[in-house]
C-alpha cells in the first residue's frame, strides 16, 4: 500500500497534463498554428534554396518584410474591427509616387515630404472610415470601389510625374539613411518596424483603446450598448490602415527610389492572404502584433523563394493559395478544438489521501452538541455573505458582503447599519493595523487598506513574486483569502489558488493540488513576497502569539500547520493538526490564549474516497455538467478552540444547521464570539460562560 501511495503521489504530481492545460490556456498559444506553418516554410525552402540561410539574404528578407509588414498591420487593425480593406494596395501606390514627387521635383526637405505623405495615407484612409463607419456602407464593395478609383488616379499622376522622378537625384541624408541605413547590421527598416510592432501589441494589451478596437470587432452591438463610440473607432481602424500603408510606401520608396506602373498592383491580395495566414480572422474581434508578423513573414518567403528558383508567376500564386487554404483550414481547426482540448486537460485533479477524520461521537472534543442552536442573530437579511468579521475597540462590528460593501454596525445594539467602506470585490479575511487602518483581503482584486481617518479606500497590493518554474503567471493575486499582522508590522495572507477564480472553488476542491500559498507584504519595503508554496487552498493566518510563527489552515487538506517566518526555526512547518472532521476555514485568538477554528462545512466518506481517485475526479470533470460533480459539504459547521500544539479543547454546533448552517469566521470580543458565513445572510453572536469581558484584538478604534 505504501509503495501504491508514493507512484501515485509521484504520477499525479510530475504528470504534464497540469503544464499542457495552462499551455493551452495562454493567449499566445492562438499563434501556434501559423508558428509552425513557419517553421515548416523555413525548413523545405533552406533544404532547396541556396544560401538560404545566409546573412545577406535574411537581411533581405527583413528588409522587405518589415515594408509588407506595415500594411499587414494597418490590414490587422481593419480585420480586428470588423472590417477589410482591399484599397490598400492603391493607397500605398499614390503614397509611394507622391513622397518620390515630394522629394525628387519639388525638392521638399525629407521630413516634410514623409509628413506629407503619411497625411495622404490618413486621408485616403479617412475616406473608407467615413463611407464605412459613419455611412454605414459595405467594406468589402466600398474597398473594392475605392481600389478601382484610387488605382485610376495613381495611373493618372504616375504617367505625369514618372519623368520629373526619374530625371532628378534627391539630396538628403535622411532619405538615403531610410533608404541603405543599417543599425547592428540589419536595415533601418526593420528596426523601426520592430518598434511599431511592439507598440502594436501593447496597444491591444494594454491600453484602453486596443480594448475598445477588440470589443467593437467583437460584437458591435454590445460595444454600442456599452456606450463605446462604434462609428468614430471603425472609422479610425481605417485611417490607420492608411497611415500604416504610407509608412511602407515610403520605405519602398527611400529603398528604391523610383515608382512604375505596377507599384502595389494586386498587394491587396497579399496583405490579406499575410493576415489570413497569421491567423487574423475574417469577422472581428481576434489578432495580434505576432499573428500579423508571422503571416508577413510565411508570405515572403513562399513568394520571394520561389521567384529566386525561377518558378513562373501562375505556379507561386498556386502555391501561395494552396498554403494559405492550408494553413487557414488548420488554423480553423486549431481554433475549435483548442478550447476543447483546455476544457479536457486544464482541470488536473491530483492525489490526496485524507487520513481518518477525527471522531464528533459523545465523549470526544468534536462531540457535536447544539451550543450555537439559540445564538443572538446580528443584521439578519441585511447582508449577504459576512464571510469574516471584526470588531474595533468601540465595540462597533465589521463585515464584508458579496455586494463589495464593507459594513459598520454600530455599538452597543448593532441595529444601526452604514456601509463603511465600498470596495468593488468580495472581503474576505479582514485586521486593523496598529494605526486603525483595517486591511482586507478582496477575492479577484488582492490586498487592500480602508484608512481610519478618511476611510480612503486603496489597493495595498495585487501581485507578487513569479515562480520561475512554471508555466502559470502566478504573480497576479487571483484569490486572497485571510491574513493577520505580525508585531513588526509585516502582513502575512493566504492565496488560496492561483489557477482559479473566487467564484470556481469547486474545481480546485476537485484539483486538490497544492495550488495555494502564503504571501508577505511588508509595508517598510513596499514589497510583496511568496513564502511558502504548494498549499491545499490554504486559508485562515492567524498569528501564534511568539512573534516568529504563525497558524495556517488549509482547507481540503482538512489541517492544520505552524509556519516559522522568522527566529530559529525559520522556514519550518509542522502540522499540527492533520486529521479535522471538517474543512478549516479561519482561525482568530481566543481570549484564554488559545484559538478558535471555523470548519465551514464537515467531510464526507464520498468525497474523501474521491481524493484518492485523481482518474475518476478526472472523468466526472468531463462528463458531468458542473452542478452535477461531488463536491465538499459545506452547509453544515462548527466552531472549534485548540490549543498551539493542535489539542483541541471544546467545540460549537449548531445541531439543526438551521440557526448558523455555514461557519466561515469567528472573534471572541468582550465576552462574546461573533460569527460570519459567506453563505449565510447574518452574524451570530454567542455568550461565552468564563471568557475575559475585557479581551479585545484590536486596541484601536475605527473612527
Amino acid at each position: 500500500m505504501e509503495s501504491s501511495d508514493a507512484f501515485n503521489r509521484l504520477r499525479y504530481k510530475y504528470w504534464p497534463d497540469r503544464a499542457i492545460g495552462e499551455l493551452l490556456s495562454k493567449n499566445w498559444m492562438e499563434t501556434a498554428v501559423p508558428l509552425l506553418v513557419l517553421v515548416l516554410v523555413i525548413a523545405v525552402f533552406a533544404s532547396i534554396v541556396e544560401n538560404f540561410l545566409s546573412f545577406t539574404t535574411i537581411s533581405g528578407f527583413l528588409q522587405e518584410g518589415s515594408e509588407l509588414g506595415f500594411i499587414v498591420l494597418g490590414m490587422a487593425i481593419v480585420l480586428i474591427v470588423g472590417g477589410i480593406d482591399l484599397s490598400v494596395g492603391s493607397i500605398y501606390a499614390i503614397c509611394n509616387v507622391l513622397v518620390l514627387y515630394l522629394i525628387h521635383v519639388q525638392e521638399w526637405p525629407a521630413a516634410a515630404s514623409i509628413g506629407a505623405t503619411l497625411l495622404m495615407g490618413a486621408a485616403l484612409g479617412a475616406v473608407n472610415g467615413v463611407l464605412i463607419g459613419y455611412l454605414k456602407l459595405r467594406a468589402f464593395l466600398t474597398t473594392l470601389v475605392t481600389l478601382i478609383v484610387l488605382r485610376a488616379i495613381y495611373n493618372l499622376i504616375q504617367f505625369k510625374w514618372a519623368v520629373g522622378i526619374a530625371s532628378t537625384l534627391p539630396e538628403s541624408e535622411l532619405w538615403d539613411y531610410l533608404g541603405s541605413g543599417k543599425v547592428l547590421s540589419l536595415p533601418v527598416a526593420t528596426w523601426i518596424f520592430a518598434v511599431v510592432a511592439v507598440g502594436f501589441h501593447l496597444f491591444l494589451t494594454r491600453m484602453r483603446g486596443g480594448w475598445r478596437l477588440l470589443a467593437v470587432g467583437g460584437s458591435r452591438r454590445s460595444a454600442y450598448n456599452s456606450g463605446l463610440p462604434v462609428n468614430r473607432i471603425a472609422a479610425l481602424a481605417y485611417v490607420a490602415s492608411g497611415v500604416f500603408a504610407g509608412i511602407a510606401a515610403v520605405l519602398f520608396g527611400a529603398r528604391v527610389d523610383s515608382s512604375s506602373a505596377d507599384t502595389g498592383l494586386g498587394l491587396e491580395i497579399v496583405v490579406l492572404a499575410a493576415a489570413l495566414l497569421g491567423g487574423i480572422r475574417l469577422g472581428g474581434g481576434k489578432g495580434s502584433a505576432m499573428k500579423a508578423v508571422l503571416g508577413t513573414l510565411i508570405i515572403l518567403i513562399v513568394t520571394n523563394s520561389l521567384r529566386g528558383l525561377a518558378v513562373q508567376a501562375g505556379y507561386i500564386r498556386i502555391a501561395l493559395g494552396a498554403i494559405m487554404i492550408a494553413a487557414v483550414t488548420l488554423d480553423i481547426r486549431w481554433f475549435k478544438n483548442r478550447g476543447k482540448a483546455i476544457r479536457e486537460l486544464y482541470v488536473s485533479p491530483g492525489y490526496l489521501p485524507m487520513p481518518k477524520a477525527a471522531s464528533i461521537a459523545p465523549g470526544t472534543p468534536y462531540a457535536v452538541n447544539d451550543k450555537l442552536g439559540n445564538i443572538e442573530l446580528i443584521g439578519l437579511g441585511q447582508v449577504e455573505s459576512p464571510e469574516d468579521v471584526i470588531l474595533d475597540a468601540d465595540d462597533h462590528l465589521y463585515c464584508g458582503t458579496r455586494h463589495g460593501d464593507i459594513m459598520k454596525f454600530h455599538a452597543p445594539d448593532y441595529t444601526r447599519m452604514e456601509v463603511y467602506a465600498h470596495i468593488g470585490g468580495q472581503p474576505l479575511g479582514m485586521a486593523f493595523d496598529a494605526t486603525g487602518d483595517l486591511y482586507v483581503c478582496v477575492g479577484g482584486m488582492g490586498l487592500y487598506r480602508v484608512g481610519r481617518a478618511n476611510r480612503a479606500v486603496e489597493k495595498v497590493t495585487d501581485e507578487t513574486n513569479r515562480s520561475w518554474n512554471t508555466v502559470n503567471d502566478d504573480s497576479r493575486l487571483r484569490l486572497a483569502d485571510d491574513l493577520d499582522i505580525a508585531p513588526d508590522g509585516r502582513i502575512f495572507f493566504s492565496e488560496a489558488t492561483i489557477r482559479y477564480e473566487m467564484g470556481e472553488w469547486p474545481i480546485d476542491s476537485l484539483e486538490a493540488r497544492g495550488n495555494g500559498r502564503i504571501i508577505c507584504y511588508d509595508p517598510r519595503t513596499d514589497k510583496t513576497q511568496t513564502v511558502l508554496k504548494n498549499l491545499v487552498f490554504p486559508n485562515g493566518i492567524c498569528m501564534a502569539g511568539d512573534g516568529q510563527s504563525l497558524l495556517f489552515a488549509e482547507s481540503w487538506a482538512c489541517r492544520i500547520s505552524r509556519y516559522w517566518f522568522d527566529g530559529p526555526d525559520k522556514g519550518k512547518v509542522q502540522v499540527v493538526i492533520p486529521d479535522l472532521p471538517g474543512y478549516p476555514d479561519n482561525i482568530n485568538r481566543a481570549s484564554d490564549g488559545h484559538f478558535w477554528i471555523a470548519l465551514m462545512g464537515m467531510r464526507g466518506p464520498s468525497f474523501d474516497l474521491a481524493m484518492r481517485w485523481p482518474g475518476f475526479r478526472r472523468r466526472m470533470v468531463k462528463r458531468l455538467g458542473q452542478d452535477e460533480w461531488i463536491s465538499p459539504n459545506i452547509n453544515v459547521g462548527c466552531v472549534i478552540k485548540c490549543d498551539l500544539n493542535g489539542t483541541v479543547l471544546e467545540s460549537y454546533w449548531d445541531k439543526g444547521g438551521e440557526n448558523h448552517p455555514m461557519i466561515t469566521s469567528m472573534r471572541e470580543h468582550r465576552g462574546y464570539l461573533y460569527l460570519g458565513g459567506i453563505s449565510n445572510n447574518r452574524i451570530g453572536r454567542l455568550r461565552l460562560e468564563g471568557a475575559d469581558p475585557q479581551f479585545i484584538q484590536h486596541p484601536i478604534s475605527a473612527g
